[in-house]
């Protein structure tokens, strides 16, 4: 029964989200925002122990979600045997690209360290 809370609870955040996102015409996606929502939500302890159990069931079952993708990558094969070798430059030069900034992001948000100085 929790987990069935939880599942209702997170829904109502994502259609919290979308509701705000459209009717302030926000320029960000309504899920984002219902994430947001949540995080919020997340800091009292009944909505935490509201939303553990419906999300310690959904990542458990978490590797159903990726078969409707597995499903639309097999249907769509033509397409990826002429793009794949693009496809795959992208995803690697992407990811390296967002590795790089979260690196760099990391040292510059890092302390500093003076060393061999007094203060």
């Amino acid at each position: 029964m929790k987990a069935l809370q939880g599942l209702a609870f997170l829904l109502l955040m994502q259609s919290g989200g979308e509701a705000l996102s459209h009717f302030l015409k926000l320029p960000v996606p309504g899920p984002v925002v219902g994430m947001v929502l949540l995080l919020l939500a997340l800091r009292w302890q009944p909505v935490q122990d509201a939303v553990a159990p419906a999300a310690g069931f959904l990542l458990q079952h978490l590797s159903l979600l990726f078969v409707p993708v597995g499903v639309g990558v097999m249907t769509h094969l033509a397409l990826l045997s002429t793009y794949g070798l693009q496809l795959v430059a992208v995803i690697v030069l992407s990811t390296w690209m967002g590795m790089a900034v979260t690196a760099q992001v990391l040292r510059l948000l890092q302390p500093k360290e003076n060393h061999g100085e007094l203060r």
